[in-house]
């Protein structure tokens, strides 16, 4: 089948607060080394259940669901009202009218020509005016209801109004969260999921303790139709009840006469109905083709991290931990997977069997997991625990590296965390169909099929990424499921923490998979993104359920696990875990806040340091963005002054954040191994060490493993440019990486000219390590596609030429053999990519010759799992081998080969094929809709695709959120990979308009700041940098 046909030709044309410092200046801290060697949220609780309010003014309006935008004088008053104790409702975009009752009116600005008559009566109006203002002003505290004012502000509280349920009656409830009156203890849940029509019923128990009294019971249900509701007060019979419910925020609830006391029990029980969803959340219907061709169906579930609600009405915060005891009703040719293990089966009428599993240890429900498919499995015991992979059938045999790998994992959590994993089971689970990389579901992990199969000749980069992925969920079980975050505004406790600890224990456990230059490489990459205006702090106020999505970002997992790395760095050996232990032990089975974890490691130090962690940590947690230390070195003398990095400023933006930094640093007379290091810990704007002597140079934030950049100066700059020169084993290959990175971005500021950075990078052409060879190309190639997209053609070729004159060095020793070293792989993979992409020829030449013998009838080549992609890439851009390629997609079953097929067949120049693909990612049928967003990223890198691409985002938005949720990561990555690379005023022009017409359909996205934000930067470096490479190349 041709697969333009169904193509219109008509497509296919081009196209929490800042910590405040200012208020004080304090003088220089100096510490002589050669003298004294050891110089080296508030989570705002739950709203209680009945607010008085006392307004400020008699101008204070309570508003109902749907309110105006504030002006600057009603901002006030809220703020006002907020000290008082005032609760105000979210006022998220996508819950606002765009209609208010209480919109003011604006009175006219002049009269024309007024008469005598007309000027009497609006003097007397005015002076009316004024009085019953006056009036209303003196009057001792008073709060105005429905009914008037009668008493006093102690007194008389004000009426509040409630949204309208979708039956018309009131609905008892006016917050997003839900209210802490009534915690549930125990979910008695079945689920009977229907493979053929796409349905599924369901029925749960909520067993519930009354914490205050209260007449109501509010919870979450999305997309449920609630068929039967009961309701249990203690020994009582139970009794039938009306269930309220409320769409917009997700919400149901069932209101009462008569109060329900605190420290009693009850039961709600609810039966209802819906469809298997069509998108990836929730509880959601999957497929995948064996290999005789038949369509397999499945169920499973993606709950993380508001889609628990869409299977089962809960109480879907992560603060209220239950138990779950949990059934699943199937066909008998299916097998069913839930958190704990099987207890029974039993035989139902009409051949049905029902699967009950053991009660579950407390946890938050967007842990919960159920799913009913055809799997099979390998197991083996580990410790008391059975370790099971499952996957499709066909692929039984891709398992045997996840189940070793993660047993061997299993093993080095339960010893270093001192807490054996607590459950009977650990499976881990291959989905055909999934959007996430992977998912910790407490004893069920689900995966993509990439993150956890890999055969036993696939390339040891594939077999990296499937143990960094296990390596990650798995510490999940501990922090995440044993101990969780209270609420989504400290995700980084979860998700900084199994970032961290996938790479702490690959070094440590696995070595040969050689992570620490994928750690350093994302560290870098965390800085890009935090050093905008529009980052966010480790830990921020969440409300809407898309700042909940956007939390799940570099800033959250990349950023948290590097501040991690910091503190571990400069605490004394061992004490980092120690306070870990002691942090899991005291909270397990809890919910904690980012303080419980700083307290905790405070405690565990011995002898008590001088500063607590808190007091250090906060200021990386707590404030957005890094510090830039700018190091002036004069004799003995190291002058550091710190301010905050933000490319967005100019140089006369003066911020007053301040950081703890624990500054490490290495000089000429010793730079190299661990010993030279040496720290010291800034506090203060300025601080002056004096060094135990003269040097002629100094290296800050030894092997980077801090999260600041550094500016040496001119001078500075020059020093450590000829020391590389001379000497390039003078720093280690984690330093080189990270002065490359620094001296790009500080370009970048407008702090070093494009000279000084072209300057360094003279030192790359005897550059042999990974980490730094693969960052000066990232940021060489950056320029050269921002020059390339921006239609400057003669610069861009230029730029190429150049780019190729400096790694053709290490491109030229770059073999097409088998290889085993991972950083080898890694260095191979990208250097000859680039080198292809730019168009070397022998690389071309080569990359051409491997793709005709693998495409050639009956051929047996087999083609290196990390050379693959520039191959396949290389044969794409013909009809032929773009049409081969296009039919090994359809045949392939590796996963990681599947995908790099993919990637090629969107690398294509071909403006038909650019449509196609594109639209056959959002459509989900030729191409998984879970790879669109890899579709469009791989569309966007290519000239003739960057603007189709974009175009597509603008028609489709509509689509792509409905597959998408609105903040998601996917829809991040989908905005980030089409606009990153404009750099001119019509692009940001048409990008602020597009995505401002939005409104509440995403308008109001962080992504959508950051994109913004981008672009203005790119354009004012571009323009900045243009001269100097117009003169220089």
């Amino acid at each position: 089948m041709d697969p333009f046909d169904n193509i219109n030709n008509d497509h296919a044309s081009l196209p929490r607060n800042m910590i405040e410092n200012s208020m004080f200046e304090e003088e220089p801290d100096v510490v002589d080394l050669a003298k004294d060697s050891a110089a080296f949220p508030a989570f705002p609780a739950l709203e209680p259940e009945e607010v008085v309010y006392e307004p400020r003014s008699s101008r204070l309006l309570v508003r109902g669901l749907g309110e105006a935008e504030l002006d600057d004088e009603e901002e006030d008053y809220e703020s006002s009202a907020r000290l008082l104790g005032m609760s105000f409702m979210n006022r998220s975009s996508a819950l606002r009218p765009s209609s208010s009752p209480y919109t003011r009116q604006a009175l006219p600005r002049s009269c024309s020509r007024p008469s005598g008559r007309t000027v009497a009566v609006c003097v007397f109006i005015l002076v009316l005016l004024v009085s019953i203002s006056m009036v209303l002003y003196l009057l001792p505290g008073c709060t105005f209801t429905k009914a008037g004012c009668h008493k006093s502000n102690s007194s008389t509280p004000m009426e509040l109004v409630y949204p309208r349920a979708t039956n018309g009656k009131l609905f008892p409830w006016t917050e997003l969260r839900l209210p802490a009156s009534v915690r549930p203890v125990n979910y008695d849940l079945s689920l009977t999921p229907n493979l053929t029509t796409m349905t599924f019923t369901g029925h749960v128990v909520i067993t519930m303790a009354i914490q205050h009294d209260t007449k109501r019971i509010v919870l979450h249900s999305a997309t449920l139709n609630i068929t039967k509701a009961t309701f249990k007060l203690g020994g009582a019979e139970a009794r039938q009840v009306e269930v309220l419910e409320y769409p917009a925020w997700q919400q149901i609830a069932v209101s009462f006469p008569e109060e329900l006391r605190a420290g009693q029990t009850c039961e709600l029980s609810l039966g209802y109905s819906s469809s298997l969803s069509h998108s990836y959340s929730g509880l959601y219907n999957s497929s995948y083709t064996d290999q005789s061709g038949a369509r397999r169906v499945l169920a499973a579930t993606q709950f993380e991290p508001l889609s628990a609600r869409k299977a089962f009405p809960c109480f879907d915060e992560p603060s209220f931990k239950a138990t779950f005891l949990i059934r699943v009703i199937r066909e008998p040719g299916y097998i069913s997977l839930s958190n704990m293990p099987r207890s029974k089966t039993s035989l139902l009428s009409g051949g049905l069997q029902e699967d009950e599993f053991e009660r579950s240890l407390n946890m938050s429900s967007y842990l919960v997991a159920v799913i009913v498919a055809d799997f099979t499995c390998v197991s083996r015991n580990v410790s008391n625990t059975l370790v099971s992979v499952y996957s499709v059938p066909d692929k039984k045999e891709h398992t045997h590296f996840a189940l070793d790998t993660a047993s061997s994992l299993l093993l080095f959590y339960n010893s270093f965390f001192d807490i054996n994993y607590p459950l009977k089971k650990l499976d881990l689970v291959a989905i055909p169909d999934f959007l996430a990389g992977a998912m910790e579901n407490w004893g069920v992990i689900t995966f993509r099929e990439t993150s956890l199969l890999v055969r036993n000749q696939s390339s040891p980069l594939d077999k990296q990424l499937v143990a960094s992925v296990i390596a990650h969920e798995l510490a999940h079980q501990w922090f995440g499921n044993l101990v969780t975050m209270r609420w989504w505004n400290d995700l980084w406790l979860n998700e900084g923490f199994a970032t961290y600890m996938q790479y702490l224990s690959l070094d440590r456990q696995l070595p040969q998979l050689d992570a620490g230059n994928v750690f350093l490489s994302v560290r870098l990459e965390a800085m890009a993104k935090d050093a905008l205006n529009s980052s966010h702090p480790v830990s921020t106020q969440v409300t809407s359920p898309e700042q909940v999505e956007e939390m799940f970002d570099s800033v959250s997992y990349e950023k948290g696990a590097s501040i991690l790395l910091m503190l571990n760095s400069s605490m004394p050996d061992g004490q980092f875990r120690k306070g870990i232990i002691k942090y899991l032990s005291r909270y397990s089975g809890s919910n904690t806040v980012t303080d419980d974890l700083w307290n905790s490691l405070t405690r565990a130090q011995v002898p008590a340091p001088s500063e607590s962690v808190s007091d250090m940590m906060n200021t990386w947690t707590l404030q957005k963005g890094f510090p830039l230390v700018t190091a002036t070195l004069q004799g003995r003398n190291l002058t550091l002054t710190q301010e905050h990095f933000l490319l967005s400023a100019d140089n006369s933006t003066h911020t007053s954040s301040l950081w703890h930094i624990p500054i490490t640093y290495v000089s000429d007379n010793c730079s190299f191994a661990p010993s030279c290091s040496q720290m010291f810990m800034l506090k203060n704007k300025t601080a002056t060490v004096v060094l135990p002597s003269s040097v002629l140079w100094v290296k800050l934030n030894y092997r980077n493993t801090g999260f600041y950049m550094v500016h040496y100066g001119d001078q500075g700059w020059a020093r450590l440019t000829d020391a590389l020169s001379t000497n390039i084993n003078t720093l280690t290959h984690q330093d080189r990486a990270s002065l490359t990175h620094t001296i790009f971005a500080l370009s970048r500021l407008g702090r070093v000219t494009f000279r000084q950075v072209l300057s360094l990078m003279s030192y790359v052409t005897n550059e042999t390590e990974t980490a730094p060879l693969l960052e000066a190309l990232s940021q060489l190639r950056t320029v050269y596609l921002l020059l390339d997209k921006r239609q400057e053609q003669g610069l861009a070729s230029r730029m190429k030429g150049y780019i190729l004159e400096v790694f053709r060095p290490a491109m030229d020793v770059q073999g097409w053999g088998e290889e085993e070293s991972v950083s080898r792989l890694e260095q191979r993979s990208a250097l000859l990519e680039a080198a292809c992409a730019l168009g070397l020829q022998n690389c071309t030449q080569q990359a051409l010759l491997l793709f005709n013998q693998y495409s050639a009838p009956n051929s047996t080549t087999r083609i290196p799992g990390d050379l693959q992609g520039v191959v396949y890439r290389a044969g794409a851009q013909t009809d032929a081998g773009w049409d081969f390629l296009l039919q090994a997609y359809g045949h392939a079953s590796d996963a990681a080969e599947k995908r790099r097929l993919l990637r090629a067949l969107a690398s294509t120049q071909d403006a038909r094929r650019i449509a196609w693909v594109l639209r056959a990612g959002l459509l989900g049928q030729d191409i998984q809709t879970q790879e669109l967003p890899l579709v469009v990223r791989a569309v966007s890198d290519g000239f003739a695709g960057h603007l189709f691409a974009w175009d597509f985002v603008q028609q489709n938005w509509d689509q792509l959120i409905e597959k998408f949720p609105v903040g998601s990561y996917a829809i991040q990555s989908i905005i980030k990979s089409t606009t990153s690379q404009f750099s001119t005023q019509a692009h940001l022009e048409q990008v602020q308009a597009f995505f401002s017409s939005l409104k509440q359909r995403g308008s109001q996205m962080r992504s959508v700041l950051e994109a913004t934000e981008t672009i203005r930067l790119n354009q004012r470096w571009v323009d900045r940098i243009l001269p100097t490479l117009q003169r220089w190349l």
